[in-house]
């Protein structure tokens, strides 16, 4: 089997937004985030994208903070449309909206969740009121972004028991197809990553739906980053707060 080698931050937690290149293996699950041994990683085998490169897509976002802003504006320099909401409504996006520039949008939660891609980024305690409205998802991709940690202490995370936090997320979304990604990166490496020239930042992804994997994989492609598929959704738990890949920073060579 071929291996690829991987570049990751070392010390993999630092919050200056800098990627300091080591090299990296295989994650081993429990393994600390810190001080990982240096090794290669082989490719996981994954169904290749069915769709162009080249597609666009609209995205839709659920949230406006700095999750949903930092892959907006990814988006948006990718020549992807973008809508924007929030739970206060689309006027108060008007300045944001303005600043992102014409192919972004401000909407209501049903507007942004009628997007090709829907990107879930609110506080863990917020998710249900943001998603109460919406009954049926009727196939729709969503890229979960969350994370499930307790909303009066960010350090400890939500028991779900023996459920991943996207699989409870798919309890409450009908018909959608999940697929957990850019969760375990801090947006300011993200935001600074996208256009290195060693190589690409990597971005796990898991999910049930091998086409919607596909679908986000390529999206993730085109804003020049790496996409990783650990899997099924239930593989979401090595990403989910906790997880031995929470707050790893992996750069692809390439």
């Amino acid at each position: 089997m071929k291996t690829t080698a991987v570049l990751v931050e070392a010390g993999a937690r630092a919050r200056d937004g800098v990627t300091r290149p080591v090299m990296f293996g295989p994650v081993q699950p429990g393994v600390p985030g810190r001080n990982r041994r240096a090794v290669t990683v082989s490719p996981p085998n994954r169904k290749r994208p069915e769709v162009s490169p080249n597609r666009q897509f609209t995205v839709g976002t659920i949230g406006a903070g700095t999750v949903a802003q930092t892959i907006a504006r990814l988006a948006l320099a990718a020549g992807h449309k973008v809508i924007l909401s929030n739970s206060r409504g689309p006027e108060s996006l008007t300045d944001l909206v303005g600043e992102l520039g014409a192919n972004a949008s401000a909407g209501t939660v049903a507007e942004a969740a009628r997007a090709d891609i829907v990107i879930l980024a609110v506080g863990w305690d917020q998710v249900p009121a943001a998603l109460q409205d919406q009954a049926d998802w009727d196939g729709r991709i969503v890229i979960d972004t969350t994370n499930q940690w307790h909303h009066h202490d960010p350090g400890s995370p939500v028991d779900l028991g023996d459920q991943t936090g996207s699989e409870y997320i798919a309890t409450l979304m009908p018909g959608a197809r999940i697929v957990k990604a850019f969760n375990t990166v801090f947006m300011k490496v993200v935001a600074k990553s996208a256009h290195r020239s060693d190589g690409r930042l990597v971005i796990f992804l898991a999910g049930d739906d091998t086409d919607a994997k596909a679908t986000v994989s390529t999206f993730i492609d085109s804003l020049e980053l790496a996409p990783v598929d650990l899997g099924e959704l239930r593989q979401g738990r090595l990403m989910q707060a906790g997880g031995p890949l929470i707050a790893l920073h992996v750069v692809k060579i390439q």
